[in-house]
């Protein structure tokens, strides 16, 4: 059975998250973007992973879903007009941890993903965590264990406990970023590293520059969103196609199949906030290649540039022209629809007027997933020619980007004429990590 997850999801107990987050507004958008499995996300902390068990019911082994009374109640919410369809959307039990530590004489900060098969579980790994923590001072909380400490401890809980090293090229808290990571999987994980199958690539990466580690070969490379509110949902994803339960999703995952990973759905990764190297107090961005003619240092502010996932992949992985391997599956670049519609109709992204054209343009032609990856162009030129043109451009991968850096999300043109609009300064904004 094929079907669209994203697994790295927050709750509004996160620091820096909406508070508009809710397990039924996330099964909303996860359904209108097209998705059959979502995180639930943040599992660690008390109060969620008490709405978790409050408003969750077990389906398939190890997927759940919302309980049929919470579904009426969400659907009386008028401000968004498309309903919650029962059984449209499965949970899976997730959670982010940021491990902050001390290893080769280096401070360490990384995040990782937990994926967790059933609720007895979840009860262990709070219980194992709450006395390296405070679990319920974030969502995403900080733990004194190291990664490898991490593994073990959750390998001995539950050998079906995935750890996914999550961002995994992000400067600040990902596994491989310049500030505090690592040059290695073996580095970080020692003689664990077995027992790692996969990685996510992040917004500012995408699988074509993983494929250029060599010691990531046989590791799965994965893509979901680290969406900080619920229309943030699915912007990026990946596509199994294996028995709907956990032990499907297990199994994908453990044996890196490329018969059961049927693909993965990107960013473009310019448009991700640590592509580039520079420095956004100075507005400097520079491609690795121009940051090394300053030695990595801002000539305006004597300040060591932030070096960005591009250059790092540059320094650990193999050059030139890659092609893609024989065990990988495929991936699609998309450019979320919001964004597409913000070009369109000249209107900033989050703003109530693009977000009802939104609903409008999902209404008439279906799932986001379905309009940026499925229909052709004269099903969508019926309702929009515009549309139409645009998505048939983003397939084509002719559209203009500003790469980003430093935490300042790219800037994606698919009209080059267009002016960007910005999404509006009074909603919600992501943090930078």
């Amino acid at each position: 059975m094929k079907f669209i997850c994203d697994f790295e999801i927050h709750s509004r107990y996160s620091r820096a998250c909406s508070k508009n987050i809710s397990l039924e507004e996330i099964a909303r958008w996860a359904q209108i973007k097209g998705i059959k499995l979502v995180g639930t996300g943040d599992f660690t902390h008390p109060f969620w992973f008490k709405e978790i068990k409050e408003k969750l019911e077990e389906k398939e082994r190890g997927f759940f879903s919302l309980k049929e009374q919470y579904i009426k109640l969400a659907n009386k919410n008028k401000d968004i007009p498309i309903a919650i369809k029962k059984d449209a959307v499965r949970f899976l039990l997730s959670a982010e941890v940021n491990c902050i530590y001390h290893k080769n004489q280096k401070l360490r900060k990384v995040h990782h993903i937990i994926l967790a098969p059933d609720l007895a579980t979840v009860e262990k790994i709070n219980e194992s965590l709450s006395w390296y923590g405070k679990l319920a001072s974030d969502g995403r909380p900080i733990i004194t264990l190291s990664s490898k400490e991490l593994l073990k401890k959750l390998l001995d809980i539950n050998v079906q406990i995935l750890l996914i090293p999550a961002h995994c090229w992000t400067p600040w808290f990902g596994i491989f970023g310049s500030k505090s990571g690592y040059d290695s999987l073996e580095e970080c994980f020692d003689e664990l590293t077995k027992y790692v199958y996969a990685i996510e690539t992040g917004l500012s990466s995408d699988p074509e520059m993983n494929w250029r580690i060599p010691w990531l070969k046989d590791v799965a490379i994965l893509s979901s969103s680290d969406a900080h509110s619920c229309p943030k949902i699915g912007r990026e994803a990946t596509c199994f196609d294996t028995e709907f339960s956990y032990n499907g999703l297990y199994e994908a995952i453990k044996t890196n199949s490329s018969s059961k990973i049927a693909y993965t759905i990107e960013f473009f990764p310019e448009e991700g906030k640590y592509h580039y190297d520079g420095h956004r107090h100075c507005n400097i961005s520079l491609s690795p290649l121009e940051s090394e003619k300053y030695g990595g240092i801002c000539p305006h502010c004597s300040l060591p540039f932030t070096l960005g996932v591009l250059n790092r992949v540059y320094k650990l992985g193999k050059q030139g022209i890659i092609e893609k391997p024989m065990n990988r599956p495929p991936f699609y670049k998309i450019v979320p629809l919001e964004e597409v519609l913000s070009e369109v109709f000249g209107l900033p992204v989050g703003s109530k007027t693009l977000r009802i054209k939104y609903f409008e343009t999902v209404g008439a032609l279906g799932e986001e997933f379905k309009i940026l990856l499925e229909l052709d162009f004269h099903e969508i030129q019926q309702l929009n020619e515009r549309l139409a043109e645009a998505v048939t451009k983003i397939r084509k991968g002719e559209i203009v980007i500003k790469p980003g850096y430093d935490g300042v999300f790219g800037v994606v043109r698919v009209f080059p004429e267009s002016q960007y609009v910005a999404e509006e300064e009074n909603i919600f904004q992501e943090p930078l990590l």
